[in-house]
């Protein structure tokens, strides 16, 4: 644990190089004996200074090469997990990766770091922060960030952690002029500046524009607000296209193609919250289809299954469906005449079916949890239709209960002595096996 709390320190440091310059931000002295440093992890794991039994530096001369090097020496045992897995065996005589990914923490940890703190990731919708002074809470691994328009309509996001003493500044979405630490009452302008710091009079060396709330990048894609956790913020504006392109690759123009896009109406969100690996959940979104005649009879009665087909992008992989058949008009037809399915690397499913659209977004809470948001979008038309409305979420709440037995189950079988590593089925979970390989990609830099 202090292995991942200090590259977590490392990392974050690395990120926000005018915290690195400030002259107190450095480690305290080294302690003689692993114990002694755990000991002191254990009671003072809050706090921001980094205490380790086996590295003595100040944190401004932390470099990218250093960050790979601290990297190296605490992920030593999940990079060895890493290399278990071989992505250049050719899928029809491929491994699985080995259990450990799903279970070891600091297999966990390594992810956070090396996968959900770099590039693009979706964290909401416009619906959310569609007026000035609207804004939304959320949290990745350790970060906690905070997304709103300004008084003026620019979207912006920063770290949702007061500068004065770290509390949480806002929580879940609503509507806010400025942000009160319920703290101690410091305030922030929604353009992240500080605008009141409270009995601090005395204070010395204390510069108001330096102790602005901590940017990072946002974007809109479609209907999707994306936060970037890499570097700091630069005042150029972010161009949508580029975005696009460095989060979808060459499949933005063909999911925009296929309906995803603005026009839909917002109808709701669910959550869930299942005890498993969040690439538990991901693979089994990626089979295919496989499991659907066996796992899910009601949705499977709406598909022709045989129509089933998977194309792989860079970092995205598209499944797609022909609908079953409809025999009269007032039949129930939620699935219409094709499904598309994509999966956006890591962690993200953009799914488009009849008049429908749902997102879900998996966010990893453990090694062995994590959080699924369903996200629902209509039609417009059909926005009056409360009965096609509830029949239809009605039907996916049941299809997700059945995926979340499924998840828990394997999550415990791969807790097993029993189970180690697995195969591939070779014409229909292509999708599993690129997700795999770029995960391996990711986790091997």
């Amino acid at each position: 644990m202090a292995a991942m709390i200090m590259t977590q320190k490392l990392t974050a440091l690395h990120h926000f190089p005018e915290i690195q310059k400030h002259p107190n931000n450095q480690f305290i002295k080294k302690f003689k004996n692993r114990a002694q440093a755990q000991f002191k992890i254990n009671n003072f794991s809050n706090s921001f200074q980094v205490i380790s039994s086996s590295l003595e530096t100040d944190s401004s001369n932390c470099s990218h090469s250093n960050k790979q090097e601290v990297g190296e020496k605490f992920y030593g045992k999940a990079r060895k997990l890493v290399q278990e897995f071989n992505p250049k065996i050719p899928i029809e005589e491929a491994w699985t990766p080995p259990s450990s990914w799903y279970t070891d923490p600091d297999f966990y940890y390594l992810e956070l770091d090396q996968v959900f703190y770099r590039g693009w990731h979706p964290v909401g919708y416009t619906e959310q922060i569609k007026e000035p002074q609207q804004f939304f809470t959320g949290r990745l691994g350790s970060i906690e960030y905070v997304v709103c328009r300004d008084e003026s309509g620019t979207l912006r996001a920063f770290h949702n952690v007061c500068r004065h003493h770290a509390s949480l500044l806002a929580s879940g979405t609503g509507n806010k002029s400025c942000f009160v630490c319920p703290y101690h009452g410091w305030t922030y302008g929604l353009d992240g500046a500080l605008l009141k710091a409270t009995r601090i009079t005395g204070i010395k060396n204390f510069k108001v524009n330096e102790m602005g709330l901590i940017p990072l990048k946002v974007a809109i894609w479609a209907s999707f607000v994306i936060l970037n956790f890499e570097g700091v913020l630069t005042k150029e504006d972010l161009d949508t296209s580029v975005v696009g392109n460095e989060w979808l690759g060459t499949s933005a123009e063909l999911l925009s193609a296929n309906g995803v896009d603005t026009s839909l109406d917002y109808v709701c969100r669910r959550e869930y919250t299942i005890e498993c690996n969040w690439k538990v959940f991901c693979d089994n979104y990626l089979d295919g289809g496989y499991h659907v005649p066996y796992a899910h009879k009601g949705l499977a009665s709406g598909l022709n299954l045989e129509s089933y087909s998977t194309k792989m992008f860079e970092k995205v992989s598209i499944q797609s469906c022909d609908g079953g058949p409809v025999n009269s008009k007032e039949d129930f037809d939620r699935l219409g005449s094709n499904a598309l399915y994509a999966f956006v690397y890591p962690n993200f499913m953009i799914n488009r079916y009849g008049p429908w659209m749902d997102t879900n977004l998996v966010v990893p809470l453990g090694p062995r949890k994590c959080q699924v948001i369903f996200d629902y979008f209509l039609d417009p038309s059909l926005r009056d239709n409360t009965d096609f409305i509830g029949k239809s979420l009605e039907d996916s709440e049941k299809v997700q209960m059945e995926d979340i037995i499924l998840c828990e189950a394997v999550q415990r079988g791969l807790e097993s002595p029993a189970y180690s590593i697995g195969r591939y089925s070779p014409n229909v979970e292509m999708a599993m096996h690129h997700f795999h390989c770029l995960l391996y990609e990711n986790l091997s830099i």
